[in-house]
């Protein structure tokens, strides 16, 4: 490794080749994409083989990428006949491997013990044992393709030599044992695998041919490679959700083989129970009416299974990461942090020693920040009191002028803090007045908006001004939550009642504040929008205080050399999206930054949508500028995935985050969901109560409908939960859920140096649509707080960190 990173222009050691080249099913497209196109290395630094294997599985991995987002409709019927054209020959050059070893070392076929056999033979070897001998008739009505035939016979007595030969390729047989000979991965075989359960044409030859030919495949490498095919089954590529699993199982063990005759179809039960040794595969017909376990629900067996292959693929997802994801530093390494208290932590423990090290030009630059903050605050205090008793708008104000330079040169003495220390801003002075920035400008932005009457910013602030006059005085719980009057806050005609002469002159609907604001004094004004806002009482009360919000320093004018990556909720129309639509015309009128929207899909999982967002951000990268990721609800946690999986990715990956003129510099959460959401649990839990209900009630309909009728129906149900949209759904859902959460954050790795910022919403009485209303008082009670946006619980919406 060290000659490929550090020595590109010498070959590489044959071990190191041949490693490679083992490992490159496993690997993504991207890595091999990379080391074949992107590594700068000629084709003479390979060894042949392994350079002739490395091509062959970028071309499969090729081939599937474009099947694993277009599957299961009618739109797809020819699929399955592409789909054959290179899986036969992917599975039987996965079984060359063996057959050339044994040439090379000269073992005779006849000498085999056939004492070891493969797991089909032995299948086989049972059913033949056990029915009647097969006609001359039946043997050439049988339909077998070449590669099942090399998988499931004419390979069967090479198998027992793989263990033995394994120094061939490594000299570990356990490195041999969890990787095997397959050119396709268990990624891969899943995804294919996943194609065909979904298949319009189950009852396709063709369909049915390509799924003997993975299972045979599967049946001929070793153990845990069918374990790891289980386990990617329902979300390939994706941390294992058992949910999802539970339903592609149902229809795995329901495979159709309608087109082989009796004789030659394979138990599905029995080969996966050889495959999972201690686990009993149940048969559906044990829990219908009438069967030994009748009073038991089978969706609950076969989820019980699920959640055991989980559990046993865990090598597997260790191997996995440990192939595709770069580690920058491991668990015992320090948190990165400023320098600042790297130095206090550290050998020289006094404060004074870190801020009177002359030979210290962070140091001086830190003590001269914080002066230079304090000095701003202190003319801002004397300021905001001029402004108060003399009523006049900060730029009428002469020592509004003077604070607002102090403040732009405390601004300034920050930045080359920043400039010294990529990581000075997670200390608690910086981080502090940087939080003081971001409201203020907030309350700015509102201010100007109301103004300037954009949109409909008057009537919104308003309504909500008029809804936050009913909020009660009493003191909040647990530092945010507070008890309203039931009796005024049910009554919302007072909120958006209609103006009425008879309310009196002093009303709020008489009279409205933001509509006319030509009339009102300019402090009041941001009183008003601080108290609209807003929602916990001392967080008002400390924003209210403050100089540099009641200042309202704008921006510099200017473009600037910057864009913006939008990845949105979970419902969205992405690229097409029209969220935030006005502000970012506005946005790029008036500062010349270019958004561009990731093409991110509804209900789709983290890695698609990462992989939606790294379009985008390569699209931002050709406008020379450095870019910001601003995501809504999921798409926090999509972007989370995006920076997580370039910073383990290849260098070309790595270098669309890092770069210092193109990379990425700050992060905004709207109402981000990237922690999960109280919903995920409780609709899973639901949604499993609901099936295992239905399940009961069908059974109780068997004694009033044939068997036809049910076995229709159970298929009918089965084609639904392994249907695309299903699988797809279930991907998408997973980010809420908190076993895919802990494993995804378990993995993820970030940059501690960018700046995130975060908005949290509460839903009061008075700003929620009606159309959230039941979703809004469901998560309430799921939660036992109203402490929400509907969506997220404020607990929750917290960056990761926090």
């Amino acid at each position: 490794s060290v000659v490929w990173r550090e020595k590109p222009q010498l070959p590489l050691d044959p071990s190191f080749s041949n490693l490679i080249s083992r490992i490159a099913p496993y690997m993504t497209f991207r890595q091999i994409s990379y080391v074949l196109n992107s590594s700068g290395r000629p084709s003479n630094h390979w060894q042949p083989f392994d350079l002739k294997r490395l091509r062959y599985v970028y071309s499969v991995k090729k081939k599937v990428q474009e099947i694993s987002e277009s599957y299961g409709g009618l739109s797809f019927l020819p699929q399955s006949f592409f789909v054959s054209i290179f899986l036969g020959e992917a599975t039987r050059s996965s079984l060359r491997a063996p057959m050339d070893i044994v040439a090379e070392n000269h073992v005779k076929p006849e000498a085999a013990d056939h004492t070891k056999r493969t797991v089909l033979s032995k299948l086989r070897r049972h059913r033949l044992e056990g029915s009647s001998r097969l006609t001359e008739e039946d043997n050439e009505g049988f339909v077998m393709s070449p590669a099942s035939r090399v998988a499931s016979l004419s390979n069967l007595h090479l198998q027992h030599e793989q263990p033995r030969l394994a120094s061939k390729y490594n000299s570990s047989s356990g490195v041999e044992d969890l990787l095997g000979d397959s050119l396709l991965g268990p990624q891969d075989v899943a995804i294919l695998l996943q194609a065909g359960l979904t298949s319009v044409m189950k009852g396709s030859t063709v369909v049915q041919l390509n799924q003997r030919m993975l299972l045979d495949l599967m049946a001929s490498q070793p153990r845990t490679f069918a374990i790891a095919v289980l386990a990617e089954l329902g979300t390939p590529g994706s941390q294992g959700v058992p949910r999802a699993l539970t339903s592609a199982l149902m229809a795995f063990i329901e495979m159709d083989q309608s087109s082989f005759k009796p004789a030659h179809r394979i138990d599905i039960h029995n080969l996966l129970e050889s495959w999972l040794p201690g686990l009993k595969i149940p048969r559906r017909d044990d829990y219908l009416a009438g069967g030994r376990w009748a009073r038991q629900s089978y969706y609950d067996a076969i989820f019980g299974v699920s959640v055991s292959i989980l559990d046993l693929a865990e090598v597997y997802s260790g191997l996995k990461l440990r192939i595709q994801r770069v580690r920058h530093s491991n668990e015992s390494d320090p948190v990165p942090g400023p320098k600042e208290e790297s130095f206090l932590t550290g050998v020289e423990t006094s404060s004074d020693e870190f801020h009177n090290n002359a030979n210290s030009k962070l140091a001086t630059s830190i003590n001269a920040a914080k002066e230079k903050i304090a000095t701003a605050d202190d003319l801002g205090k004397s300021a905001v009191f001029e402004l108060k008793s003399s009523g006049k708008p900060s730029k009428e104000c002469a020592s509004c002028a003077s604070a607002i330079s102090a403040y732009k040169k405390a601004f300034a003495a920050c930045a080359q803090v920043l400039s010294l220390d990529k990581n000075a801003f997670q200390a608690h002075w910086f981080k502090s007045f940087f939080r003081r920035n971001y409201d203020a400008l907030m309350v700015k932005s509102v201010y100007d908006n109301v103004i300037e009457d954009v949109d409909n910013v008057r009537i919104w602030m308003d309504a909500l001004r008029r809804g936050s006059s009913l909020r009660s005085t009493v003191p909040v719980c647990d530092g945010l939550e507070s008890n309203y009057p039931r009796s005024i806050l049910d009554d919302l005609d007072k909120v958006f009642s209609p103006i009425s002469s008879t309310q009196g002159e002093n009303s709020f609907i008489t009279n409205p504040f933001f509509a006319c604001p030509e009339k009102q004094k300019e402090q009041d004004i941001v009183d008003a929008i601080i108290a609209a806002l807003f929602y916990d009482p001392s967080e008002r009360e400390f924003i209210a205080n403050d100089p540099l919000v009641r200042l309202l320093i704008p921006n510099d004018p200017g473009n600037y050399n910057f864009t913006i990556i939008t990845a949105m909720g979970v419902i969205t129309e992405g690229k097409k999206g029209r969220e935030l639509e006005k502000a970012v015309e506005r946005l790029k009128k008036k500062r010349g930054v270019v958004t561009v929207r990731a093409d991110t899909g509804t209900a789709r999982s983290v890695d698609y949508n990462a992989n939606k967002i790294e379009e985008a951000v390569e699209q931002a990268v050709k406008l020379g500028r450095p870019y910001g990721l601003v995501g809504y609800s999921q798409g926090c946690a999509n972007e989370f995935n995006f920076e997580s999986l370039m910073l383990s990715g290849t260098p070309d990956q790595q270098k669309l985050l890092i770069s210092s003129e193109t990379g990425l510099i700050c992060r905004q959460l709207l109402f981000s969901a990237a922690n999960g959401s109280v919903h995920g649990p409780a609709g899973e839990a639901k949604a499993h109560q609901l099936i295992t209900m239905s399940e009961d009630f069908f059974k109780y309909q068997q004694g009033y409908f044939s068997r036809a009728f049910i076995s229709s129906t159970l298929n009918i149900i089965n084609d639904i939960l392994d249907s695309a949209a299903f699988q797809k759904f279930m991907g998408g859902a997973q980010s809420f859920f908190p076993d895919a959460l802990k494993a995804f954050w378990r993995e993820a790795q970030h940059m501690s140096h960018i700046p995130t910022c975060v908005l949290r919403g509460v839903l009061e009485q008075h700003t929620t649509p009606e159309s959230l209303e039941m979703i809004s008082n469901l998560l309430s009670k799921q939660s036992g707080s109203r402490l929400h946006d509907s969506q997220v619980h404020v607990y929750d919406a917290l960056e990761p960190s926090q």
